[in-house]
């Protein structure tokens, strides 16, 4: 199963999520591995990181990550701990606890401002405050007053967010190769774990981690249930851990995931993937790469990067493919002036130019986007893939907005994220404005099946012009509420509220390569459902950042930021305008009348943790117990076995009742003129007036151009 995984994990497809890591720092050497922490507001002292411990656990698509962080003083006086750290990709930030007297207390969220004033008024008494706070787009702050000397204090963050799927491969990257300041030192003093439990209904069929293979150990207790576990003492950090696991699922379909408490309204997320048999199909497309050089691209091998991954994009273009490379800082270059085909040759010259590249200058990405554009035919689709930390300049950003709203109509733009330091909500905008896809790089992941799987995205079929409709329990307050198109390999996630259980119809409607695709299954919304808590914090989450895009795109919040704030305190989510604050005791959450809202949510996504955990405790007992001797069974049994059951063998056990809680429904989709699994008959036939077409398509167009 070792080597299966490994094989597998080769042929892993891009997918990356990024967490925050927590790693020794001090004011004289400084971490470089994704965060920075110092004392006294980097006026002196020293600070380390005595344990750091990571568990994982993720429930059917959706990671919740608990940081735990013990940390001490080491200098002789009072100092503030001021931890800075980037925000992770897509994640929600659910909790912030610190251990005061030897009892956690569980951090509230606020208004910004208010929550630095409350900090502020408690720092100048020398009472234990703490804040957390994001500072930017990427970027949270974490201030903790007073480190008495000496002393030690524990923290811990948790953080919740939905795996990226590519081609059946969830990806889980945890960046430790981030750049904070020079002559850095990337070596833990204390403990270093990362512990993942990943579940799945749809079997998991395989878990590898392509940039720690013989680091990490990997168990699989069950179809539905894999372990992954690392451990170094004292060991170098400065590498991103890449974990990716695969799924079974061949078969386009729709699965379903809720949660509900009690007569409260419930939370749904609805699953829409592409399957195998949708792989047959496949044309020639045109491909402008606009390569970022600025400056900001030399930091953390960034350049370097780029080059590799639009190398290996360009080494799995085919023939009938063709291509064009621009480069871009303060002025833009192109290697050919014209779409060159995607032979051996042309292919030789652009490895040559790409390592030819140098970061250097500023960043102004309108003229090569301009002069990309300049490359689209009308009879063949031009995918512009955009490399880049997304680093622009600050006044170019609305600007680049309206240009993507203007391409020509047969025009996609795609976002590469480069690094850990990166502008995704940019990039995620230019890419979801166009009709596109935004995915974001590491180092420590494979540059062959990144390529091979972003091409698999733009030439396999799509599903366009998506629309979802319920029949049945009263869904509202859908996330997104414009669906964008299904890529193959990227699965599409739609969150929403429902007032009442049982079945409910969805219609599906949309259009495969011109062709009408309308399917309509059935499904149930469960009365009860306690194991998915964190659906309700990810469709909060959604809510939150498509007001803050939305805005971003008139270029003021104003109107917006009361809605976030409300979203922000109900659900405990940290962003650019709430933070988490923790006061000494309930008395002074009281003095301040803040009400304990996360305090009564984070019990009771505990519990529903803990149910879960016990649930993999009891896959793992039933693994274990199936090593060693096996006892005989008694001499008397007879008829009492069923058939098939054998003597001397674990009798199987009836499958919990709380097997049921949690438990997707999904359904497999019937796609116009494709069958079940391979393509059948009426497939081929579809796929063979369709090459036609193609080609008649494409033979009038070079007759034109002649």
């Amino acid at each position: 199963m070792k080597a299966e995984a490994m094989t597998y994990g080769r042929r892993a497809v891009f997918g990356a999520f990024v967490l925050a890591a927590f790693l020794l720092a001090g004011a004289a050497s400084i971490s470089s591995a994704a965060g920075l922490l110092i004392a006294d507001g980097g006026l002196g002292g020293v600070l380390e990181i005595q344990q750091h411990e990571v568990n994982v656990t993720i429930n059917n698509g959706v990671a919740v990550t608990e940081v735990t962080q013990v940390f001490r003083n080491t200098e002789s006086r009072q100092v503030e701990a001021l931890y800075t750290f980037p925000v992770p990709k897509d994640a929600s930030v659910a909790n912030f606890s610190m251990w005061i007297n030897g009892k956690e207390m569980v951090g509230e969220v606020v208004e910004k401002q208010r929550a630095r004033q409350i900090y502020d008024s408690y720092k100048a008494k020398r009472i234990d405050p703490g804040l957390l706070e994001q500072t930017d787009y990427k970027t949270f702050e974490m201030r903790i007053f007073p480190v008495n000397a000496g002393a030690e204090q524990k923290v811990q963050i948790c953080y919740y967010q939905e795996l990226d799927f590519d081609h059946d491969w969830g990806t889980y990257v945890y960046p430790l190769a981030t750049v904070s300041a020079g002559g850095a030192d990337s070596r833990t003093a204390g403990k270093f774990a990362l512990t993942v439990h990943a579940k799945s209904e749809v079997p998991i069929v395989a878990m590898d981690s392509p940039s720690h293979r013989k680091d990490f150990v990997f168990a699989r207790h069950a179809d539905a249930y894999w372990q992954a576990g690392l451990e170094t003492a004292g060991g170098d950090l400065n590498r991103d851990v890449v974990l990716a696991y695969r799924l079974s699922r061949p078969r386009t379909g729709i699965d379903l995931i809720a949660s509900r408490h009690g007569a409260e309204d419930g939370y749904f997320c609805l699953t829409l993937t592409a399957g195998k048999e949708l792989e047959g199909l496949n044309s020639s497309m045109d491909y402008a790469f606009i390569l970022d050089i600025s400056g900001s691209m030399a930091d953390a091998g960034k350049l370097a990067l780029s080059r590799e991954t639009v190398g290996a994009f360009i080494q799995a273009l085919q023939e009938e493919d063709r291509f064009e490379i621009i480069t871009f800082n303060v002025a833009a270059k192109a290697l050919f002036d014209q779409l060159r085909p995607a032979d051996e040759r042309n292919k030789a010259q652009a490895s040559d130019f790409l390592g030819s590249q140098q970061a250097r200058g500023g960043t102004v990405l309108r003229p090569a986007l301009e002069a990309a554009y300049r490359y689209a035919s009308p009879d063949r689709t031009l995918n512009v893939v955009i490399l880049s930390d997304g680093m622009t300049e600050q006044g170019e950003r609305a600007a680049l907005i309206q240009q993507i709203r203007s391409r020509p109509a047969n025009v996609r733009v795609f976002c590469v994220g480069v690094g850990n330091e990166v502008n995704r909500p940019l990039l995620e905008q230019l890419a979801e404005d166009s009709g596109g896809l935004a995915a974001f790089l590491s180092r420590g992941d494979d540059f062959q099946r990144q390529a091979a799987a972003f091409r698999r995205k733009l030439t396999r079929p799509v599903l366009t012009d998506l629309q979802i409709e319920f029949e049945g329990p009263q869904v509202y307050d859908r996330e997104p509420a414009e669906l964008p198109n299904l890529y193959h390999g990227t699965p599409l996630r739609l969150y929403g509220r429902y007032r009442q259980p049982g079945p409910v119809k969805v219609k599906l409607r949309g259009l495969i390569r011109g062709a009408r695709f309308d399917n309509t299954v059935e499904l149930t919304f469960p009365a009860a459902d306690r194991n998915n808590g964190e659906i309700g914090r990810m469709w909060a989450w959604h809510k939150v950042h498509r007001l803050l895009k939305g805005a971003d795109r008139t270029g003021s919040r104003a109107e917006v930021i009361p809605a976030v704030v409300t979203l922000g305190e109900a659900y405990s989510i940290a962003t650019e305008h709430t933070s988490f604050i923790v006061l000494e005791n309930d008395a002074q959450y009281k003095r301040w009348k803040i009400e304990r809202r996360n305090a009564l949510r984070l019990q009771r996504d505990r519990s529903s943790q803990q149910e879960l955990q016990a649930q993999l405790e009891s896959m793992r007992s039933r693994a274990s117990a199936r090593l060693g001797p096996q006892r005989a069974a008694p001499q008397n049994l007879g008829p009492v076995l069923a058939a098939g059951d054998r003597p001397g063998q674990p009798q199987p056990q009836p499958e919990p009742a709380d097997r049921q809680v949690g438990r997707p429904r999904g359904r497999d989709l019937r796609l116009p003129g494709f069958g079940g699994g391979a393509v059948g008959p009426i497939g081929a036939a579809a796929l063979g007036l369709w090459a036609a077409a193609e080609w008649l398509r494409r033979r009038k167009g070079r007759k034109c151009g002649e």
